[in-house]
């Protein structure tokens, strides 16, 4: 991964490559946001260069201009800030411009950054902006992300590019697997990796295979997981504190490959759906960040694994399966499989005695309907605890939205035969229902979230501020957050 380091030197000083200075709107133009011993090592004439080249301080806005000379470096890189920005604006603003910056090896990136939250936040976009996935790339004209970043802020704020390098490396973590195609990502090899994990952080791992599966009773992971010749797999995690009073429970979806099964999905629709384990992998980021992080808080994590395939030993709509616990499901269609292996592992999860369980699926394309790419679906079965997870993923930079269960969709989900099904007889409010249905297997007096990614985990479109095309890494920095509100009592 990128390297970043402290260096509090002047600018106009730094033996780099590339300088990065962030911008505000200042009348028609842009006015440097610090930076004045660049400015005077460049004769005073910044902030006109950077009018006549159109510069005008907006978010997201990126200007390069050449130094023609006057420093070491051959170029600076003008981030626009907007008015009053704030810890996503620097952060977006440090990601695009270090993006931008791809074929650099060595940059400065100088935002203004005067609290220890700021300078963690332009480290942490500075990093995320430096992603790159090249596993499957043979050469070509492709440009290496950044290399070194020298970041412009005093020693003493090691503790907060310390926290960066910890978050970056948990994203980082996610969209590499989000981003693995299925061919080379398993439900047996995300177990796989899930184990090296566990051993690099310190984690205690369990990992339950199809034999185990069946044999306890996972009907919905074992339902799911019998059409594909890639078996299932049920992992549990735990990092544990000496002192830690309350346990959280996270519960991810890992779809490593959704055909939707015998209700087959549309082309269009399956050609991204190697991203639908970007629930699990985000427990798994979260939990290795959190291991290192050392929060007073234990937290156990579950990542409910299977392929879902067509084949002659697949589930078929009007099958009646038996979830862990006992419920019975009808199942309808074959595409709502994320709930089945949800639920099981929700169900699990209640038996480590969390205080709070929250469980995050790419779940529903009709999260996408009603929010968006870029916003998560937060539902719950408290107000106070879906408001605090809203307030938690708001302060960890992920954009998300509460979202309410009305009581009313559960006679939806009635099934003639089983004590419910896994589709609604109504077609309204699909993000709703799969929340709605997957409160049916919280166990009674336990708090719970439910956070749906669908659109978040993966960027079908252009690469903005610090997130890439393709896999995001969303939900672990909200997941690590959460964790940490646990420990301090918030939540």
């Amino acid at each position: 991964m990128t390297s970043i380091s402290l260096d509090s030197a002047a600018l106009a000083s730094l033996d780099t490559d590339a300088i990065v200075i962030g911008v505000t709107p200042a009348g028609a133009g842009a006015a440097p946001a610090g930076a004045e011993d660049l400015d005077r090592a460049m004769d005073g004439r910044l902030a006109d260069a950077l009018g006549a080249l159109g510069a005008t301080g907006k978010a997201g806005e990126i200007t390069r201009l050449p130094t023609l000379g006057a420093v070491t470096a051959k170029v600076v890189v003008a981030a626009g800030l907007g008015e009053d920005p704030s810890a996503e604006d620097l952060r977006r603003a440090a990601g695009a411009a270090v993006r931008s910056l791809a074929g650099t090896a060595r940059v400065a990136v100088a935002l203004p950054a005067a609290s220890a939250e700021a300078v963690e936040a332009v480290a942490l976009g500075a990093l995320l902006g430096a992603y790159s996935f090249d596993t499957f790339r043979t050469g070509g004209d492709r440009k290496a992300p950044v290399e070194e970043i020298r970041l412009a802020a005093p020693a003493a704020e090691e503790a907060a590019v310390a926290r960066a390098r910890t978050l970056a490396a948990s994203v980082k973590l996610v969209r590499d697997l989000v981003n693995t195609p299925p061919s080379h990502l398993t439900p047996e090899d995300l177990a796989a990796e899930a184990g090296r994990v566990a051993a690099e952080s310190g984690l205690a791992i369990e990992v339950l295979d199809e034999k185990a599966l069946v044999e306890g009773g996972y009907g919905g992971i074992a339902g799911v997981g019998q059409g594909s010749v890639n078996p299932p797999r049920l992992v549990r995690l735990a990092y544990t504190h000496a002192e830690a009073s309350r346990t959280l429970a996270l519960v991810g979806k890992g779809i490593t490959f959704d055909s939707g099964g015998l209700s087959l999905k549309p082309t269009e629709a399956m050609d991204w759906m190697k991203s639908d384990m970007g629930g699990a992998a985000a427990v798994l980021g979260a939990l290795d960040a959190i291991a290192k992080l050392g929060p007073k808080v234990n937290v156990v994590g579950y990542l409910a694994i299977a392929e879902n395939m067509p084949s002659g030993t697949a589930q078929r709509p009007s099958d009646v399966l038996r979830m862990y616990g006992g419920k019975t499901v009808e199942v309808l269609n074959t595409d709502a499989e994320g709930r089945l292996v949800m639920a099981d592992a929700i169900v699990r999860a209640g038996e480590d005695s969390p205080d709070l369980i929250v469980d995050v699926a790419t779940l529903t394309g009709a999260q996408l309907v009603a929010l968006g790419t870029r916003t998560t679906g937060v539902m719950a079965n408290d107000d106070d605890v879906r408001e605090k997870v809203v307030a938690a993923a708001e302060r960890a930079g992920e954009p998300s939205w509460g979202m309410p269960l009305p009581a009313e969709l559960r006679k939806g989900l009635d099934s003639a035969v089983a004590d419910i099904a896994n589709i609604s007889g109504e077609r309204w409010g699909g993000m709703l229902v799969a929340g709605t249905f997957l409160k049916e297997f919280v166990p009674d007096g336990v708090k719970w979230a439910h956070l749906d990614i669908a659109g978040p985990s993966f960027n079908k479109g252009e690469a903005y501020g610090y997130t890439p095309k393709g896999g995001t890494g969303a939900a672990a920095r909200t997941l690590v957050q959460l964790a940490e509100d646990v420990a301090a009592g918030i939540l």
